[in-house]
């Protein structure tokens, strides 16, 4: 994604206090955001309401359609074919995740090394993170689609978190940007990642099963696993559109299958490293035996 110009971007620098470095101010042009309709302004404030974010709370920014232009941006998939997209809000939307996911690590999980922040911030961050946070909350309930997207079973997910990311810019611009625009973007966003690394702290390796099964394959000095996919279906939305088998030297192959080739080989690691350590535990307990 190519970096806005700030002039495209609707966006502005002022100056805090003389000496001080520029600070960040978003602003959302009125000629490209016409009056929304009363039914709609509901309906985003309901949807906020539903994030457990009040607009018209202290601090918050109100809830005419200036106030809540970013939102509307956010929502607005270029698919739409609209004046005004989510693309821009999107490429802030990134920082502002990256910055907010450091920021819960720091002040929840401050106790792991950096190595292992920066590998649970990968998980916190990600698209497939992103994609199931914006089905959690219904997103597509609130969008703006063209048909082509409407129409692309298989791109759901992407779109879903193209427009999750450009809602976290859309907030955190709302609310203020750098003058506390991150405080109702953690509000959000904290149960959500609460939850997610509980998960994680269980499976360690859940959507990430490649890694996993390497690291023990290696460890067994057994080499690399060695992957096999094949394309079974024409059809772009099948779960079951690729195939795949994974072998390690000296344990039984494993399958997996997937709607794209990744996914086809995380489902067969996933496998692959659940029956080695199922086979690597009953050989524990029977050498306990004996």
């Amino acid at each position: 994604m190519t970096i806005p110009n700030a002039q495209c971007f609707g966006a502005r620098l002022r100056r805090t206090e003389p000496g001080l470095c520029p600070a960040f101010t978003p602003f959302f042009p009125a000629e490209l955001h016409p009056a929304m309709k009363p039914g709609r302004l509901e309906q985003l404030v309901a949807f906020l309401g539903q994030l457990g974010l009040n607009p018209t709370a202290p601090g918050g920014p109100g809830v005419g359609s200036e106030s809540l232009a970013p939102v509307e941006e956010a929502l607005s998939h270029s698919s739409a074919g609209l004046a005004i997209n989510h693309e821009q809000l999107e490429f802030l939307g990134d920082a502002v995740l990256r910055l907010a996911a450091s920021v819960y690590l720091e002040e929840h999980h401050n106790s792991l090394s950096v190595g292992r922040r920066s590998a649970l911030r990968a998980q916190l961050v990600s698209d497939r993170w992103l994609a199931d946070l914006g089905e959690h909350c219904s997103i597509e309930s609130v969008l703006h689609l063209g048909a082509m997207a409407l129409g692309d079973q298989a791109g759901q997910a992407t779109v879903r978190a193209e427009c999750t990311e450009a809602l976290i810019g859309a907030i955190y611009s709302a609310w203020g940007g750098s003058q506390g625009g991150l405080d109702p973007v953690l509000r959000w966003l904290t149960p959500h990642w609460q939850r997610s690394a509980a998960e994680l702290e269980a499976d360690p390796d859940r959507h990430n099963w490649k890694s996993g099964l390497q690291e023990w394959s290696q460890g067994q000095g057994l080499g690399l696993p060695n992957y096999r996919c094949e394309e079974r279906s024409q059809g772009h939305a099948d779960p079951q559109r690729f195939w795949c088998e994974v072998t390690i030297s000296g344990q039984p192959a494993q399958q997996g299958w997937g709607q794209s080739r990744r996914s086809a080989e995380q489902d067969a690691a996933r496998s692959a490293l659940e029956a080695c350590r199922s086979s690597e535990a009953c050989r524990s307990s029977e050498a306990c035996r004996s």
